[in-house]
């Protein structure tokens, strides 16, 4: 028997009808290379939304179209998620930040019809258009005073694209399960894959992410998504904020600039945030100068990588506002667990309380999560036991675009997402390390997360990372990899006595090395792959 309920689509649509009903005179905020102040309303948005659409459909973009955008957080490129989405395209952003050879392969492998671009990245890509013989043409995110000359074959100007189309527009009746955004991995291991979102999927992450156990969001929040709107959604904020009717606050280009981040934070009245560790940290040494404030802030999500304890303490101690501890990848659309405390945790203190702090949270309702030993068989969950971590549920791929067939999951269901972790009684979940950078030695495993948390919060550090090398007594053996603070000269020895007591004795690095910068990925992280290939000659002098 079937129950008697109304049967709708889980369509974006809904997020854009519901908001411009309800919240028509909610503000939305951008910085942009031309306008460096810009505001307008949900109802002004929306109607620019239609135009866009219309337009889309003057330049004869058919149904299903990979449109392509390369553009920063801010209010245009909030209007192509929806008018793509909404009209049955698929709206693919690409991360600029990508090598060269990276940007060709997934613009060529998805096919792109269309780039919309901002006059940043058109230098960039009258370099690449040559080799994207499916674009037809591009499309410059500004005005027309500030429309770049360019060689940028078929190029346009968005605003005078928009300006001749009419602000109403009959939004196709999709299935739920129609894709709407496609976004590729940072492709450290071969090519970068793509992971192809539905209406469905987003649309129930946008319900999640709003939950009082997830990011609590409401119509009283005023969100300033930090996380790149051109990988994964930005967290899914962009629409999970516009269904419950908050305001937006987009940063623009400017995504790591701290003094400008907090300004906005103070003169927007920004109560929720959301950035990897590297931005959340240099949120921190700025508000740490004399009569700086974060005061409007109350929660602030940080995940891509384990966030160091010391910076969750900071921003609790000294600002009052809450670290939303969270983990996820690409593939989980990219929300898989938060770390909010429950009516146990929440009674948490001393040490017990620093533990807890520094876990990835539980998995949030849609997401069911379990770790598997080498046999591929289920570990307890008590906090102690470590393995492969694995995931399913509501948003979560079960396989890459064109690549249909290619083990983006078990047989059974379960996609394996690379990392190691360790799961407590209570479902919170502790990633121990990415499967390739765990450090085996003397046959124990070494978690080199672990041994970089440390290591940041000593007061000298400023970044640092662990590799294994190779060892002819004990297989690896930890090495330290440390960026000192500006001006600060610590020396060997008192950094690897600052773990006496943090980790067990024999996790404790073997030696350190210092660095004027670590390398990073496309997406912020510290690439091992990388730094493995700068220390490849490196030998450890007891070896």
């Amino acid at each position: 028997m079937f129950g008697l309920m109304m049967d709708l689509p889980l369509l974006v649509t809904r997020i854009m009808r519901h908001a411009e009903r309800n919240h028509p005179r909610q503000e939305v905020v951008a910085i942009t290379a031309d306008m460096p102040s810009f505001r307008y309303t949900y109802a002004d948005c929306f109607a620019r939304v239609r135009k866009l659409a219309n337009a889309l459909d003057a330049l004869g973009t058919p149904a299903d179209a990979r449109v392509g955008t390369l553009a920063w957080n801010d209010h245009r490129h909030l209007e192509l998620y929806f008018a793509i989405a909404c009209s049955g395209r698929v709206c693919h952003t690409i991360n600029p930040r990508l090598f060269d050879e990276q940007l060709l392969y997934i613009i060529n492998h998805a096919e792109d019809e269309w780039l919309f671009v901002d006059p940043a990245f058109v230098p960039k890509l009258e370099e690449l258009s040559s080799q994207c013989p499916k674009v037809k043409g591009y499309i410059v995110l500004t005005d027309a005073a500030h429309m770049p000359n360019t060689t940028l074959p078929n190029a346009m100007c968005y605003e005078e694209l928009l300006a001749p189309h009419a602000t109403t527009y009959e939004w196709p009746a999709l299935d739920e399960r129609t894709a709407c955004g496609l976004c590729y991995t940072s492709g450290t291991t071969g090519n970068p894959k793509g992971v192809l979102y539905n209406h469905r999927s987003t649309m129930l992450l946008a319900y999640a992410q709003a939950m009082p156990d997830v990011s609590n969001l409401s119509a009283r929040d005023c969100v300033m998504p930090i996380v790149p709107m051109f990988h994964v959604n930005a967290w899914a904020y962009p629409f999970a904020v516009t269904n419950v009717g908050g305001k937006l606050v987009f940063p623009g280009q400017r995504l790591g600039d701290a003094a400008q981040l907090t300004r906005l934070v103070n003169e927007e009245g920004v109560t929720v945030t959301a950035a990897v560790p590297t931005v959340a940290l240099a949120i921190l040494n700025h508000a740490r100068e004399p009569g700086r404030t974060l005061a409007p802030l109350k929660r602030f999500a940080i995940g891509g990588s384990a966030c160091p304890l010391t910076v969750i303490e900071e921003f609790r101690d000294r600002h009052g506002v809450e670290v939303l501890h969270a983990w996820g990848m690409t593939e989980m659309s990219p929300l898989g667990t938060l770390n909010q405390h429950t009516m146990l945790t929440a009674k948490y203190e001393g040490e017990r309380l620093r533990e807890h702090l520094q876990s990835a949270g539980r998995a949030i309702p849609g997401v069911e999560l379990k770790i598997t030993d080498d046999d591929d068989k289920e570990l307890p969950w008590d906090g102690k036991a470590f393995g492969s971590l694995k995931v399913r549920g509501l948003w979560v791929c079960r396989d890459y675009y064109k690549l249909e067939g290619s083990g983006g999951s078990h047989a059974d269901g379960w996609f394996t997402t690379g990392d190691v972790a360790s799961i407590d009684e209570h479902g919170f979940m502790r990633i121990t390390d990415r499967a390739k950078d765990v450090i085996k030695s003397g046959g124990e495993w070494i978690s080199s997360i672990d041994l970089e948390n440390a290591a940041v919060a000593h007061p000298m550090v400023a970044e640092a990372a662990v590799i294994g090398v190779t060892h002819p007594t004990w297989q690896e053996r930890p090495l330290l990899v440390i960026v000192p603070e500006r001006g600060m000269q610590p020396t060997r020895e008192e950094l690897l006595a600052w773990f006496e007591g943090k980790v067990a004795k024999w996790w404790i690095p073997d030696d350190v090395v210092f660095v004027e910068n670590l390398p990073h990925t496309a997406t912020g992280k510290i690439s091992k792959l990388e730094l493995r290939k700068r220390l490849q000659d490196y030998r450890f002098p007891s070896a």
